[in-house]
């Protein structure tokens, strides 16, 4: 070829994803940026989610079906036959699913339907119980593909039986990291609207309230550091366990120090404003928001939970899990090393940025696509010589 010419760009493809809803979650977030990703770069994309909730903002040029599946096998009949028609209509070149109840709708969908290459994407450790990697395993076949998004995750769910060895394989998650990013004005802005001090340090936590992830050791460690009369925690997202956290804080009167801050939709704005980001959980798959908060710049204190190590490397602090006394030290041992270290913050985004970035991420799920899409489009060619011959 000519090097004058333009290289050739890849072939567009039509992408199906579905997923089990659009909360305010890390798995739903994925897919969001995903699909804003994809659609930056040439692609169609259409979603399915199986209830009509929408917390998360998606791509006004996604197509999406938006329905209202109950627990009940008529809802089921019902659901399953609006997914088929729209993915006749819509004619995807490839159906990519997210978390267990989209994944298993999705393999349902293949029985009734012929779709192109189908890949199940799980998002946690632990997808569930033995009924759930039951599930797993006797519909293996009706899709072409696991992923998982950890190397520890995956191992587990090979563990569990849900899947052999060579049909799942790790796609790691992606950060926005023009969305993330340190931003010293907003930093001071945010600060100032939650009425945080200058002087004061700020330690945040995101995730939902719930028992694997363990806020209440969180706030105990909280209780146990060195800390000054100014230090803050604030724990971002809602959950069953909030009552119970609240419970937790009134028995340690740190209502002046520790808030539930419920579900936000200013995260950048709450990682630019904190000082410390603090992991608790006892199980993980990938945690973005470790991720989220590197690309901000900000020190990380984490469990060993799975996928934290992957995802961290050596840049922030690990403690084992629901070690209370190791995660309060370490709360503590982070304020007193962070004075002066934009090296050290440049390192955490840099990390983010080359090796987890939504670019990243991108690429490897449309390389994984079109492989797929190949891999049937020839296999289609080889059966119909057959069939002449």
């Amino acid at each position: 070829m000519n090097p004058s010419e333009p290289s050739a760009q890849p072939e567009s493809l039509r992408i199906l994803l579905v997923t089990t809803g659009l909360r305010m979650g890390g798995a739903e977030q994925q897919v969001a940026a995903l699909a804003k990703e994809f659609i930056a770069r040439g692609n169609s994309v259409a979603l399915i989610s199986l209830t009509p909730d929408c917390e998360v903002p998606m791509p006004d040029a996604v197509e999406r079906l938006m329905l209202d599946l109950r627990k009940t096998p008529l809802s089921m009949v019902h659901a399953l036959l609006k997914a088929r028609r729209f993915a006749l209509e819509w004619r995807p070149d490839i159906v990519n699913s997210h978390m267990f109840h989209a994944n298993l709708f999705a393999r349902s969908l293949s029985r009734i339907c012929r779709l192109p290459p189908l890949i199940c994407a799980a998002h946690s450790f632990s997808e569930g119980g033995r009924l759930r990697m039951l599930c797993y395993r006797l519909t293996d076949r009706w899709c072409t593909l696991t992923t998982q998004v950890s190397q520890a995750s995956r191992a587990e769910m090979i563990r569990a039986g849900a899947v052999r060895p060579d049909r799942v394989r790790v796609m790691y998650n992606g950060i926005d990291t023009e969305k993330f990013k340190p931003d010293v004005a907003l930093r001071e802005r945010t600060r100032a609207q939650l009425g945080i001090d200058s002087r004061a340090h700020l330690i945040l936590t995101i995730g939902r309230l719930a028992v694997e992830k363990a806020q209440d050791r969180l706030i105990d460690a909280f209780q146990r550091m060195n800390r000054s009369q100014t230090t803050r925690l604030f724990v971002a997202g809602d959950g069953p366990q909030r009552a119970a956290l609240q419970e937790r804080i009134s028995k340690y009167g740190l209502h002046d120090a520790v808030s539930l801050l419920g579900t936000r939709h200013d995260i950048p704005a709450l990682l630019n404003a904190a000082d410390l980001f603090v992991l608790s959980s006892r199980v993980e798959g990938m945690p973005l928001a470790i991720g989220e908060a590197l690309a901000c710049g900000r020190p990380v204190v984490a469990t060993s939970a799975p996928g934290v190590k992957e995802l961290m490397g050596d840049i922030g602090t690990m403690v084992p899990i629901d070690d209370t006394d190791a995660l309060a030290l370490a709360m503590t041992q982070s304020f007193a090393a962070e004075a002066g270290t934009d090296g050290q913050r440049d390192m955490r985004r840099q990390r983010i940025v080359t090796h987890f970035g939504i670019a990243a991420a991108a690429d490897r799920w449309l390389s994984l696509y079109r492989e797929m899409h190949c891999e049937a489009s020839e296999h289609a060619r080889c059966t119909r010589s057959c069939g002449d011959a």
